[in-house]
């Protein structure tokens, strides 16, 4: 038996995977031929596109698969100040340390 969906629970479904997929962006070589994967022919140009929830609109075009990589990848900012500053591991009596022996103790 098939149960049918209401009409508005799929709409809803359907904008929510809209609303999700937008701003997906993605390189495609130029050239002639059906899009291959994107290893192949590196050194051609790619075009970027945006996704808008309905099409992919262009928004711009690159030199070759590393400048493509570079606008679509970036590095994430290195942000030293979120970094915990802890104090440097040293000799100590913690609880997780190895014990001194006796001769170091007396010294």
């Amino acid at each position: 038996m098939h149960d049918d969906e209401p009409l508005e629970d799929w709409a809803r479904r359907r904008a929510e995977r809209q609303a999700a997929s937008k701003g997906k962006q993605r390189a495609v070589p130029l050239g002639d031929g059906p899009h291959r994967g994107s290893h192949v022919d590196p050194d051609a140009p790619r075009v970027t596109e945006e996704w808008t929830g309905t099409e992919w609109k262009v928004i711009g075009i690159v030199e070759n698969l590393a400048a493509a990589q570079a606008l679509l990848y970036p590095p994430p900012p290195q942000d030293k100040a979120a970094e915990w500053d802890r104090p440097a591991i040293d000799r100590g009596r913690g609880r997780h340390r190895k014990p001194t022996s006796a001769e170091e103790r007396d010294q």
